[in-house]
Order: C-alpha cells, then sequence, then structure tokens
C-alpha cells in the first residue's frame, strides 16, 4: 500500500494554549468555543457553500502536540482512572499509530470576509494551532445512534472537583471579564472537570497547578476537599509591564 501525505486545510483557534487544559471531549465546557481558519489555497468561499444548512460538523485533526511513532497496543484511559488498560483502537487516546482525531462540533457561524474563511464553533477540545486535515457535515439520520453502546464511557462524565475563588483572583477575574466574559464560568468549568492526570485524581495536594487559557495563567490548588483558583495572571500584560521596566 503506498503511504499518503496530508496537507493541513486549516488551523482553529481556541483559548487552550497547551493540551493539559483542553476538555477530553467538546461540549463539556460551554464558553471554550472556537474558530476554523481555511488556508490558502482552500479559503475560497466557494469551498464552504452550503456549509451554513449543517448545525454540526465532524474535523479530523492532527495531535501534533505528542512525541510521533510512540504508540502502544494498550492505553490507559482516564474515564478508567488511569489503572486499567484498553486497546489502543477502544480508546481515544492521542498516541495512536497514526497521530489523527475526530471531533463533533457545532457550527454556529460561516464567515467570509477579505478573502478569508473562518467556521465559528461552539465547544470545542482542540488546542490552539491544531492543524484540520478535513471537514465535513455531520448527518443527523446516518451520524446518530441513540441506542449506541459506549463501553466505558457509556454517559458524559460528571464534574469531579468544587471549585472556588480566592477573594484576590475572583476580583482579578471580575476586571478580566470586562476584556473576556463569563472568564470565571470558563475557568470554573475547565478546572472543575480535573485536568490533572488520572492517576493524581482524587488526591489531596498543597501542590500548585497551573494552565494557560487565553492569555491568562492559571493556579490553583486542592485543598481540603475542594480546589482553590489562587491566581488570574494576564501574561500578555505582564510581559508588557516588564519590558517597560527595562527600558
Amino acid at each position: 500500500m503506498n503511504d499518503l501525505t496530508l496537507f493541513p486545510i486549516a488551523i482553529i483557534h481556541t483559548p487552550y494554549k497547551e493540551k493539559f487544559s483542553v476538555p477530553r471531549q467538546p461540549d463539556l465546557v460551554q464558553d471554550g468555543v472556537g474558530i476554523v481558519e481555511l488556508l490558502p489555497p482552500y479559503n475560497l468561499p466557494e469551498a464552504v457553500q452550503g456549509l451554513e444548512q449543517f448545525s454540526h460538523l465532524w474535523l479530523i485533526f492532527q495531535f501534533d502536540q505528542i512525541q510521533q511513532g510512540k504508540w502502544q497496543p494498550k492505553v490507559r484511559p482516564p474515564r478508567l482512572g488511569g489503572n486499567q488498560r484498553v486497546g489502543v483502537f477502544a480508546s481515544r487516546a492521542t498516541h495512536r499509530p497514526n497521530p489523527l482525531g475526530l471531533s463533533k462540533v457545532e457550527l454556529r457561524k460561516v464567515e467570509c470576509l477579505n478573502g478569508n474563511v473562518f467556521l465559528h464553533l461552539g465547544a470545542v477540545d482542540l488546542v490552539d494551532g491544531t492543524p484540520i486535515f478535513d471537514i465535513k457535515p455531520y448527518i443527523a439520520y446516518a451520524d446518530s445512534e441513540p441506542y449506541a453502546k459506549s463501553g466505558f464511557a457509556q454517559e458524559k462524565p460528571q464534574s469531579k472537583l468544587h471549585v472556588e475563588f480566592t477573594e484576590h483572583a475572583k476580583s482579578v477575574v471580575k476586571k478580566l471579564e470586562e476584556k473576556r466574559p463569563h472568564l470565571g464560568r470558563f475557568i470554573r468549568e475547565v478546572i472543575e472537570q480535573d485536568p490533572r492526570p488520572a492517576y493524581r485524581q482524587g488526591k489531596l495536594s498543597e501542590r500548585i497547578y497551573g494552565i494557560s487559557l487565553y492569555e491568562f495563567n492559571i493556579k490553583w490548588r486542592i485543598k481540603s476537599g475542594s480546589l482553590d483558583v489562587v491566581e488570574v495572571l494576564d501574561v500578555e500584560k505582564n510581559i508588557v509591564m516588564k519590558a517597560k521596566k527595562h527600558i
């Protein structure tokens, strides 16, 4: 069989700057929306003509932040606590023979602007800048199976953590929401899913964790059965302020 060479047709813009913060499925974080930007020579209005008639899409993308050639025949899905192994093809693990992923997303708007084509999406589960290899419309009668068996992932995961903001973090978020509406809700819904590695989940620790969302660095810790967001730092603003100090 001949090898297949793939070229990205688009990239996606999302608030998730690193894979650590990405929800493990779409639709888990309502404010984690994305925008697909088609790349030349595929950024033609005629290439998306009629797409606005569909409410959902399939995205075929690349797991571009994992080490290539490191696939294993068995993996430990987070939904099984990271302790049980299943075959890689019985999972949606990122470490696969071919680093390809499939994601169903809501299409909210098709925008053709100044020679560019953008697809505005609902909640997504992709890292910012992820290469997109293909876009296909979701066909309800063919793609939806309401009585399908989904093994160990039959039901939507419940929120694992109770998230609180320290008074300092709360005041910072309130100011930042002038630029990023619903930022507090967004941070809460991301961290509620417990993005820590599965082997650390369920354990109490004073360790400070950090995730990057939009242009912000969020620091949080598990304490006394709940989670405290202790700091929200505007990275871009902080860089500018540091640069000014050196002028």
